[in-house]
């Protein structure tokens, strides 16, 4: 049997995306100096698979995250965020996500290779 089981049992959907943007935190000895990331952003649903054998259509998960990023894509987080640190995007992308996404979720925010916050 396949994780907690149970015909009860929630069932987690994922897509995953990506943005490039530079940002700088005002301050800091090493990132106060502009540079950028290639972030990557997972955001997970949570739910029960419907009459068709699905929680939500992938194309529709995908689109919604599409659209709420695409206003970062290639532009500084500074003009959004007065300290663009990965927990700061995280909390600014779960609130521009919240009122969009139709599911309990999850969201992941990569700040290129090994550095995450999530919510």
């Amino acid at each position: 049997m396949y994780g907690d089981g149970g015909p009860d049992a929630k069932m987690k959907l994922g897509v995953t995306d990506h943005i490039d943007c530079a940002h700088f935190l005002p301050g800091h000895p090493k990132c106060g100096s502009l540079h950028g990331h290639t972030y990557k952003i997972e955001v997970i649903i949570e739910g029960e698979k419907g009459s068709g054998g699905m929680i939500a259509d992938f194309d529709d998960v995908k689109s919604t995250l599409r659209n709420a990023l695409d206003q970062y894509d290639h532009r500084s987080l500074n003009e959004f965020l007065e300290y663009p640190s990965v927990e700061n995007i995280c909390e600014m992308l779960q609130k521009k996500l919240q009122s969009e996404m139709k599911f309990p979720f999850t969201l992941r925010v990569w700040e290129g290779n090994g550095k995450w916050a999530e919510l």
